[in-house]
């Protein structure tokens, strides 16, 4: 029953909050009483469970699930997920969903005006192998407007879920690319306090993952808690 210890919470400003008066949906999801902590039990840390055999080596590659190559310019996403003491975490599903280059989701909700991509569909899913990698290829997501207030745009991102061998463990993040001017101006990027905390959710341009003549690669590890813990979306 070790896996059902108690942890360290995280410092204060290391995660978002669940109240962000800028990021305007926050405030009809808040939580407006005390949460209730329940105890975990085996049932929430072993089952329901996915089955490994379900995820193809073809579902990493995004800009592979079509008869033609998506627009755009085309990125290498790799990193390892590591607990607190970095330590890898193996055989955990990663999934990533993006919008296409031209800042648009293929999503029926998504009434942006920016043209669809037929061969992108962006979403894909690995599993980390034993040292705790994974790697996606993609295309580089655009910016797109989203309403929250006057003239708001998200700056370029992409979504990652993580699960541990039981769906409820579910994390949610995003990855944002560095020296995007809009980084200063997001409510949802700046609703993590602690600007060290923030700013590690900037992926690193990095050359061990950049491809010859293929693509660019950034790398964005992913610490699943600790002082050093990525911010999860609540």
């Amino acid at each position: 029953m070790a896996d059902l210890a108690g942890y360290r919470r995280p410092d204060k400003g290391t995660q978002p909050e669940y109240l962000h008066p800028p990021y305007a949906s926050t405030s009809k999801r808040a939580p407006t009483r005390p949460l209730i902590v329940l105890p975990h039990t085996l049932s929430e840390v072993t089952g329901p469970m996915f089955g490994a055999d379900d995820v193809r080596a073809e579902d990493g590659d995004l800009t592979r699930q079509h008869n033609s190559d998506p627009l755009g310019e085309r990125i290498i996403v790799s990193g390892r997920v590591l607990d607190e003491n970095d330590r890898p975490v193996s055989n955990t599903l990663v999934e990533i969903w993006q919008c296409n280059a031209a800042g648009r989701y293929r999503h029926l909700n998504d009434n942006h005006n920016a043209p669809l991509d037929p061969n992108f569909t962006g979403a894909g899913r690995v599993l980390t192998d034993k040292e705790g990698r994974y790697r996606f290829v993609t295309i580089r997501p655009g910016a797109y407007p989203w309403r929250n207030h006057h003239n708001a745009w998200r700056p370029a991102h992409i979504h990652l879920s993580l699960f541990g061998r039981a769906f409820v463990t579910r994390l949610v993040t995003q990855m944002y690319f560095p020296g995007d001017p809009l980084l200063p101006h997001d409510p949802i990027f700046n609703s993590t306090a602690d600007e060290k905390a923030r700013n590690r959710l900037i992926a690193g341009f990095d050359w061990d993952t950049t491809a010859p003549e293929h693509a660019l690669g950034y790398r964005f590890d992913i610490v699943l808690r600790g002082r050093e813990a990525t911010p999860m979306e609540k």
